[in-house]
């Protein structure tokens, strides 16, 4: 069975950075893209980023390109977001997506259970 476990929210004061991970199973980790999506309190999703697990290739929302990394560590099957300079608006629970088709960007297929990510002083 697919699984994604995310970790690593919390609570960041304005300005501070966090790193959060999404550990994969249950299916071929290079084969796949693979998403963080956000959704603030009261508001809908927001896609953030995707990168493909073959060769890396990374995709970015054009609102965060340069304060946001995603990243992937194929040997440990893990995706992660690095967030930078984070605002209280970034307050969200965050999750990881993959993609329902190989090798191509399709749809937000399986979920990860989320993580809450909490930039307030």
């Amino acid at each position: 069975d697919v699984q994604l476990v995310e970790s690593g929210g919390g609570l960041v004061q304005p300005g501070g950075s966090l790193t959060l991970s999404c550990a994969a199973s249950g299916f071929i980790f290079t084969s796949y893209w693979m998403y963080w999506v956000r959704q603030a309190p009261g508001k809908g999703l927001e896609w953030i980023a995707g990168i493909y697990g073959g060769d890396g290739t990374t995709k970015y929302a054009d609102s965060l390109k340069g304060r946001f990394t995603m990243s992937r560590d194929t040997a440990k099957k893990t995706v992660y977001l690095q967030m930078n300079s984070l605002k209280p608006e970034d307050t969200a629970v965050y999750y990881c997506v993959r993609d329902k088709e190989v090798s191509t960007i399709s749809f937000l297929h399986y979920w990860g259970q989320g993580t809450q990510v909490t930039a307030s002083s």
